[in-house]
């Protein structure tokens, strides 16, 4: 039986802030090998909170994160940041590419964090091949301001891709883009949850988008 690729168990959420309110309580959340859901609720409710966590980027004030069936707590700041360089790919609304870089340069900025374990002609020929997947084959040279918004962010759905992640968790992805391009967007990130073999997990508001993925989650449903 399959375990999940990223798993919170019994996880809790709040800021110091305000420590009256938990942003997140009780949340239990298993992401499995091929998943593809939604996650949606209204602004403020903890969407991106809890995206934080299952990518490792934010830690919980109760409760565990597991990847790969391990707990990341107690690990070292460089050990989970490998683990989360090369199990986890993030797209967020805003693409984020370095502006001064080309496209293939950003693709492969993400293949620096492996260090010694990277292949450099393995990582580049991916990356050809990813972009050129997408649609931007003719687009190695260039730099994103010579891009369209649709562009860049395929440009930044390789740069996820470039380490063969597991998961890939999508923030809003579509918020820049108009609704043509997004749901072109969408269609891609559905092809490649297929065809890539990786989970998706989605934060989204629009539930016309969220439908395209099969599966929608209210994050209500995830607290006891």
């Amino acid at each position: 039986m399959s375990q999940p690729i990223v798993e919170l168990k019994n996880v809790s959420k709040w800021y110091e802030s305000d420590p009256d309110r938990r942003v997140l309580d009780q949340v239990d959340l298993a992401v499995m090998p091929g998943d593809c859901f939604a996650i949606v609720g209204p602004s403020g409710c903890g969407k991106s909170t809890l995206l934080n966590l299952l990518g490792t980027l934010d830690t919980p004030n109760e409760g565990e994160i597991l990847v790969g069936g391990e707990s990341i707590l107690g690990k070292s700041e460089k050990a989970v940041a490998h683990i989360r360089s090369s199990e986890i790919g993030f797209i967020f609304q805003l693409h984020h590419l370095l502006p001064q870089c080309t496209v293939l340069e950003n693709v492969l900025v993400p293949t620096l964090a492996l260090g010694g374990e990277r292949d450099s002609k393995a990582a580049t020929d991916r990356a050809k091949s990813l972009l050129e997947r997408v649609g931007l084959g003719d687009k190695f040279d260039s730099k994103p301001g010579q891009l369209s918004g649709g562009e860049r962010q395929r440009v930044a759905v390789v740069r996820a891709l470039i380490n063969s992640p597991k998961i890939l968790l999508a923030d809003e992805p579509t918020g820049a883009l108009d609704e043509e391009n997004a749901e072109k967007l969408i269609d891609l990130l559905v092809d490649l949850n297929k065809t890539e073999n990786l989970a998706l997990v989605m934060v989204t508001h629009d539930m016309n988008l969220a439908e395209k993925l099969g599966d929608i989650r209210p994050l209500k449903t995830f607290e006891r």
